[in-house]
């Protein structure tokens, strides 16, 4: 169940959420807007799945937005921005959950650079600056209102090797690295930054392993707790992280993906 709003106190500021119209994203929209946030949701398509989200949304009592945005067209990120606190206010929480994943799993040896640079401009070098951009309005809030934070979702993969979908384990590494600079640069800004790293999740993204991973899963070889993660799952760690339920922590990796990070002899 998601855990109670905090409307009574007029809420808990503004989150921006990428890639939040469907799956992890959407999870992450409702339990943020059902502690209390108001939610800025922005993805690459728009359609009837982020309508239902940002209903989802209203039905919470929050204030919502829906914005069409690639996130590797960093020309686009000011009018994003502005568009956001002109319509919410200023941005107290941005969760870079936006990601694609190789279109097909295959030889290293096969990747090509048109597909290597397609991934890396969205998963690593688009989420990069528009952590950049939105902490650099963070730091320009002369009096905060809110709890500050920036929650990067990286993946098992930013540290488990997997062959055949090396460029997106590549961006999640990266990643891993990026959050780890921006958490030492913003420290002293009191803003949070965190990254949190999904095991195998049930989304539309792992639907074509589903098949293959789902006895490994069972048997306990690849996840000790013998079961498929859930989008809630992700979006409940967030939620503990961005309302300051962990306030001595930055800089920090959360492992969510029931022990898989866990070394087995």
């Amino acid at each position: 169940m998601p855990l109670p709003s905090d409307t009574a106190s007029g809420g808990r500021g503004v989150a921006l959420v990428t890639g939040g119209r469907r799956g992890i994203g959407r999870a992450i929209c409702r339990e943020l807007a059902a502690r209390g946030f108001d939610i800025a949701v922005v993805d690459v398509v728009d359609d009837d799945s982020g309508r239902e989200t940002v209903e989802m949304v209203r039905q919470a009592g929050r204030k919502t937005l829906f914005r069409q945005c690639d996130i590797s067209d960093t020309g686009s990120y000011s009018a994003l921005l502005d568009q956001v606190e002109g319509n919410l206010g200023a941005i107290s929480c941005l969760v870079n959950n936006a990601g694609i994943q190789v279109p097909v799993r295959g030889d290293l040896l096969d990747v090509s650079e048109e597909m290597f640079d397609h991934l890396i401009n969205i998963n690593l070098r688009g989420t990069f600056f528009l952590t950049q951009a939105v902490a650099r309005r963070m730091v320009a809030q002369t009096a905060p209102a809110a709890e500050r934070s920036i929650i990067t979702i990286t993946s098992a993969n930013a540290g488990l090797v997997s062959p055949e979908k090396g460029p997106y384990c590549v961006s999640k590494a990266g990643l891993s690295m990026a959050s780890q600079q921006f958490a030492l640069r913003l420290a002293a800004e009191g803003i949070r930054v965190h990254e949190i790293r999904p095991g195998l999740i049930r989304t539309s993204m792992t639907a074509d392993v589903y098949d293959r991973y789902s006895p490994l899963v069972a048997a306990g070889g690849i996840c000790p707790m013998r079961r498929w993660g859930e989008p809630e799952d992700i979006a409940r760690g967030i939620a503990t992280l961005a309302t300051g339920a962990m306030p001595f922590s930055t800089g920090d990796i959360y492992n969510i993906g029931g022990g898989m990070q866990i070394h087995q002899l």
